[in-house]
């Protein structure tokens, strides 16, 4: 069954292109980097091959070779990125055979795809038995300031609605979606951060240098007029400014990890195998919940 088409995958490839012809802002995305690298931390492996799938520049890849968290890196990068160690591909259609990596990294590259789930399988599939996965996405409760202020607008203004940021992931799908892509041991938590603007102005600038702007295929297609753009910006200070006048903006990060499944991996014990009881391991008497009551009571 085919997935739903929300996002214009040409288009997001389009904007991240212009995004980096402009100057790319990269400050997520170097939070994002650093998170990785705490997390990566106590795994004690040596990574011969790892896969960077669609991470928005090359810091993620280049890093993971100088750090030597892995001795070669391939990027998958759409074309107009995909510069120097990249490889021209899609996240929806890697072009790698299977079981080919230890370890596979996306940062910030798959909030916008169209078959998040079909996408997560084929990283599951690209990995050796025992690889491991490693990603941040962005998560539902991102730019949320920014959605209610852009909804409040447009319907004040034109008695209608058009979507304009995207529906992000919410963090109790991905943990369902790492299970049904076949990875071991999954493991979710999410981080929200708060980035404080001077304006909604400077906020949807910083968007633009990122590649974040609208790219749902049921956006409208005419141009945003100035007036909405205004009346967005006042009902967003409005309502969310801090006492200096300034304005949040919340991104939610999204972390999942798992492993491609080997038979060293650690299982789950079977229901009814366990060889000390609940109440003896935490010292404590137990006690009968007894028949559940009627209505009567």
């Amino acid at each position: 069954m085919n997935s739903p088409l929300v996002f214009d995958r040409p288009l997001v490839r389009r904007r991240l292109a212009r995004a980096h012809a402009q100057g790319y802002a990269d400050f997520l995305l170097q939070h994002a980097l650093e998170d990785m690298e705490l997390r990566l931390t106590p795994v004690v492996r040596d990574f011969s091959l790892a896969l960077d799938v669609e991470s928005p520049d090359a810091s993620v890849a280049r890093h993971l070779r100088q750090s030597g968290r892995a001795k070669t890196v391939l990027r998958v990068a759409p074309a107009g990125i995909a510069r120097g160690d990249g490889v021209i591909g899609d996240a929806e259609a890697l072009p790698f055979a299977h079981e080919r990596f230890d370890l596979a990294v996306s940062l910030l590259g798959l909030h916008a795809v169209n078959d998040l789930p079909g996408a997560l399988i084929q990283i599951r599939r690209a990995l050796k038995p025992d690889g491991m996965f490693i990603g941040c996405l962005l998560g539902g409760a991102t730019l949320h300031e920014l959605r209610s202020a852009l909804t409040e607008a447009e319907s004040e203004l034109t008695g209608g609605l058009s979507p304009r940021v995207a529906p992000f992931a919410d963090i109790r799908d991905l943990g369902g979606l790492m299970q049904r892509a076949g990875f071991a041991l999954p493991v979710t938590d999410l981080e929200t951060l708060r980035v404080r603007y001077d304006n909604a102005f400077a906020l949807m600038q910083d968007l633009r240098r990122m590649g974040m702007t609208n790219t749902l295929l049921a956006r409208r297609r005419e141009p945003v007029t100035r007036s909405l753009m205004l009346r967005a910006a006042q009902l967003y200070t409005e309502r969310y400014a801090d006492p200096d006048g300034r304005i949040p903006a919340t991104f939610e990060l999204i972390w999942v990890s798992g492993w491609s499944p080997h038979e060293s991996q650690q299982k789950p014990l079977r229901p009814g195998s366990a060889k000390v009881r609940l109440a003896d391991a935490l010292g404590t008497v137990e006690h009968s919940a007894g028949e559940k009551a009627g209505p009567g009571g």
